[in-house]
């Protein structure tokens, strides 16, 4: 299904439609080194600015410094702070999540500190990806910005699903934004939020059948007036 474009007067042509995309989207963890065509991303760009707004406001050296500051043991300190506190409920959801995708990509149990650190290791590595979206956001701005960028990552995702390319939606890939800011001349008057990778998923990186468990539409939806 991905990987393979067809072609109409030698034009290069989407896979899916947006339906199809959101049940073949996946948090892909593993990708192959082939670049992504310049044409294809700006499509998937393109597309993912038609996502609504409050207001409509060289990944290599990005890479090897982000391995580097991770060897070094470097605590990350993206811009927006990621949340460690968790309601009951959501944590132990998210411990069920983690422990199944450790044991899909034959991480777990961990046996040792050094096989945990090998695992994480992947993430400071962009998990292979050969393309990164990074979004930035002017630090004025406010809390309703943060979910148009939501907005705007889920419209990329799926955009790039359509075009037969797979994608991860990661906090490390934004650990050390100062790093990202210098490389990419980002002005220090913008947060840099979010990291998105881009590219084709590796065969054993995808869900063959068994994506992350969901909750049902019972647990997750409440009608009134129905």
């Amino acid at each position: 299904m991905a990987g393979t474009l067809p072609t109409q007067e030698g034009k290069v042509m989407p896979l899916l439609g947006v339906r199809e995309a959101l049940y073949a989207r996946y948090a892909c963890r593993d990708f192959k080194p082939q670049p992504v065509p310049q044409e294809i991303l700006d499509r998937v760009l393109e597309a993912a600015l038609r996502a609504p707004s409050t207001a409509n406001t060289p990944l290599h050296h990005i890479r090897e410094a982000f391995l580097a500051n991770y060897q070094k043991n470097l605590p990350p300190h993206p811009d927006i702070p990621a949340s460690f506190t968790w309601p009951p409920a959501l944590k132990k959801r998210s411990d069920e999540i983690r422990e199944f995708h450790l044991k899909k990509t034959g991480a777990f149990p961990a046996e040792s500190a050094e096989e945990v650190w090998h695992h994480w290791l992947r993430n400071f590595e962009f998990f292979g990806a050969p393309a990164v979206a990074y979004l930035c956001m002017d630090k004025s701005l406010g809390f309703w910005s943060i979910f148009d960028l939501g907005l705007l990552s889920q419209s990329l995702m799926l955009e790039a699903k359509e075009w037969g390319l797979d994608s991860i939606p990661a906090l490390m890939l934004v650990a050390y934004p100062d790093v990202i800011r210098e490389e990419l001349s980002i002005p220090k008057h913008f947060s840099v939020v979010f990291g998105i990778g881009v590219g084709y998923g590796t065969e054993q990186s995808r869900p063959n059948g068994f994506p992350s468990p969901r909750r049902s539409l019972s647990e997750a939806v409440r009608y009134e007036g129905f």
